[in-house]
C-alpha cells in the first residue's frame, strides 16, 4: 500500500514521450561531426599518416604502418555519415 499511492500519482501524472524529439546534444553532434567531416578530419588523416611513415623510416615495415592512415582516412571520411545514419534509423 505505500507503494501504491505514489505508484497511482506518478503514472497518472506521467506524460508521453517520443523518441528523437530531444534536442538537448544537436549543438554538439552538430559541431562534432562538422569538425570530423571538415579540417579536423583531414588532420586526423595527416597525423596518421605522418606517424605510418616514421615508423616506415626507422627502417621496421608493417603492413599496418600504411593499413592504418587508410584505414583512418576512409573511417574519417565515411564513419561519420554511415554512424549518424545508422543512428537516426535505430532512435
Amino acid at each position: 500500500m505505500t507503494f501504491a499511492v505514489p505508484l497511482a500519482v506518478a503514472a497518472l501524472a506521467a506524460s508521453a514521450a517520443y523518441a528523437g524529439a530531444d534536442t538537448t546534444f544537436t549543438p554538439a553532434l552538430t559541431k562534432f561531426t562538422d569538425f570530423l567531416e571538415g579540417s579536423g578530419g583531414k588532420i586526423i588523416t595527416v597525423l596518421s599518416l605522418a606517424g605510418g611513415l616514421i615508423g616506415l623510416a626507422s627502417g621496421r615495415f608493417s603492413l599496418g604502418q600504411v593499413a592504418v592512415p587508410v584505414g583512418v582516412g576512409i573511417g574519417v571520411g565515411t564513419g561519420v555519415p554511415i554512424v549518424t545514419s545508422v543512428v537516426t534509423a535505430v532512435i
